[in-house]
């Protein structure tokens, strides 16, 4: 369905790879007019993309605002590009946190600008066209242009370490992705034999799936199940797939990129909930406790490393992983609440640990050092800086009112209620919580609080309306779903339900 009757998710999709084309025509020298091109590009991409909530009917499950082109009819292949009432959310956080990237690069000085800013807008229209794409070969093509822009920003302007970190960045998601489109292929192939219908229409054939139109034997659907299972465990990153992250984030650019690398982590958790529970719905059920445990792991393994960081960034990274926990436990809870709330953590994590990026990224820029121990008092030195900090630090840890609490409460629900779970794995994310908690006011305490330190010497100056604007629209947002998390809930409920009872027309089956 398109009730606007003309093609708004390829506009938002491509906009900013039309950005990037433009900048060829800027002169090198001209750093202010690139910036403008980029920033505008950014900005108009995000207002077409605010469009989307206020024309999508969310009282009708689905995919809406469908465009599509087909390419080679014959074998399935073609253009296929919508959003529902899950992905509607991830494309708004992308075409967001863009621009705040843009804005927060503003002062910095790069060797080539030009080509900087020019890979940001591309990782923009990759990202994006993960989340629009209907079309499980189309999918797999913006999974993979990912990684390219990605690498090269972190192995171009990174940290000492920057070439091993997009190395290792790089064939770790690239292997994963192989795995992906041997299943993408196996799925295809498998649907075309059982029904005649040779597609990759993901709608199609989890469609099929659902009214058992289209089975796999258990050998082959394990198979292909693993092989989506591996390529987003890895993108997550769910431990033990995770070692290219803390690198990764530790070697990237203390800038605004890193706020939109954040956003990489998400499409593994979207994987799992667009390709893995609708397509393989009995194999779901039962791998969920195996998933869960892995997932409960990664809630302690990251909270306990970020713990002894003194490299705010590291900490940060490694407090992504555990994060990601939470994330995967709610998907496979294999509930409204569970899956919903893992939905809502997605927005919730790449709005807070991108804000929190950034603060690293401030302090940074001025000081030349990210170590929680060369540095203290930024709160007395820097009181607006201290107070914004302070505020996403709440929201990280899952203060009341703030964002981050109401995801965490409602996956912890949708565990207790899942029948696959339990009490069991309730008990560990506490803990997560707990620990969550001591490290980020253990990172707050050695550089905020305290008298004022001076890192070589450099005399602290505050940040300036730019930064706190910045700061201030991620804090208003986590505030904003905090208070009135039912603006994302209500929305979304309706395409979570169709995959819940898929899920539940198998368990039914089995039983």
């Amino acid at each position: 369905m398109n009730q606007l009757q003309f093609p708004l998710i390829s506009i938002i999709l491509w906009l900013p790879a039309l950005g990037a084309l433009l900048l060829f025509a800027i002169p090198r020298a001209n750093e202010a007019a690139q910036r403008a091109v980029a920033l505008g590009a950014a900005l108009i991409t995000f207002a077409a993309s605010v469009m989307l909530p206020v024309a999508f009917n969310f009282t009708t499950p689905g995919f809406q605002f469908v465009d599509s082109l087909a390419w080679v009819a014959v074998w399935g292949l073609g253009y296929l590009v919508s959003v529902d009432g899950i992905s509607i959310w991830l494309v708004l956080l992308t075409t967001l946190l863009t621009p705040i990237a843009l804005m927060a690069t503003w002062n910095t000085t790069f060797k080539d600008l030009r080509t900087y800013l020019m890979l940001m807008l591309l990782l923009e229209t990759s990202l994006i066209g993960v989340f629009v794409a209907q079309d499980m070969l189309l999918f797999f093509i913006f999974f993979e242009f990912t990684l390219i822009p990605t690498a090269l920003l972190i192995g171009m302007w990174g940290g000492e370490k920057r070439q091993k970190a997009a190395t290792k960045f790089f064939v770790y998601n690239f292997s994963g992705s192989i795995f992906m489109l041997l299943s993408i292929i196996g799925v295809y192939s498998s649907h075309g034999q059982q029904t005649g219908n040779y597609t990759f229409d993901i709608a199609t054939i989890t469609s099929n799936v659902q009214t058992q139109a289209f089975q796999l034997t258990d050998g082959m659907g394990w198979l292909l199940f693993g092989g989506f299972f591996i390529a987003f465990a890895i993108k997550a990153p769910l431990w033990p797939f995770h070692t290219w992250l803390p690198e990764a984030h530790t070697e990237a650019s203390s800038d605004g990129s890193v706020d939109v690398l954040g956003l990489l982590v998400k499409i593994g958790a979207y994987g799992f909930i667009r390709f893995n529970l609708p397509l393989f719905p009995d194999i779901a059920l039962w791998a969920t406790p195996a998933i869960a445990v892995l997932a409960i792991i990664s809630i302690l393994y990251g909270a306990a490393i970020a713990f002894v960081q003194t490299d705010m960034k590291r900490l940060l990274a490694y407090s992504s992983v555990s994060h990601v926990g939470f994330i995967i436990l709610g998907i496979f809870a294999l509930n409204q609440a569970g899956i919903s709330g893992a939905i809502l953590q997605i927005v919730n994590q790449g709005l807070v640990s991108g804000g929190l990026f950034l603060i690293v990224g401030m302090i940074y820029a001025r000081s030349q050092t990210r170590d929680i121990t060369k540095v203290s008092g930024l709160w007395k030195a820097m009181p607006i800086y201290g107070s914004l900090a302070l505020a996403l630090v709440l929201a990280s840890i899952g203060v009341p009112g703030l964002n981050g609490f109401i995801g965490e409460f409602v996956i912890m629900q949708g565990a207790w209620l899942s029948p696959d779970l339990g009490w069991g794995f309730v008990i560990p994310t506490i803990i997560g919580i707990i620990l969550a908690a001591a490290y980020m006011l253990r990172m707050f305490r050695f550089a905020f609080m305290g008298d004022v330190v001076h890192p070589i010497g450099v005399e602290l100056q505050d940040i300036g309306a730019r930064e706190i604007a910045l700061l201030v629209i991620i804090f208003v947002c986590a505030l904003g779903i905090g208070m009135y998390p039912n603006l994302l809930f209500s929305h979304m409920q309706g395409s979570v339900e169709q995959i819940v009872q898929g899920i539940g027309v198998m368990r039914t089956a089995m039983n």
